[in-house]
């Protein structure tokens, strides 16, 4: 199918049938757009960053009927 004769089917088309076409149009070029590329991580970024507390490995106060 050529242009011209897509353009002919759109514009014989009602105003909102026209309007779902323009919407899939956007979808689709939004669909193939590049996707941005994740920069890539690096070990040891987050050090520092979290901090544990000294008795993290300690049993809890709320489980001692369990154990």
């Amino acid at each position: 199918m050529t242009d011209f004769q897509l353009y002919a089917q759109i514009s014989s088309l009602p105003s909102d049938l026209k309007k779902e076409v323009s919407d899939f149009v956007e979808f689709l070029k939004q669909k193939t757009k590049p996707k941005t590329k994740l920069k890539e991580r690096k070990f040891g970024y987050a050090k520092g960053f979290f901090k544990m507390a000294p008795d993290f490995d300690a049993p809890l106060e709320d489980f001692k009927d369990y154990m």
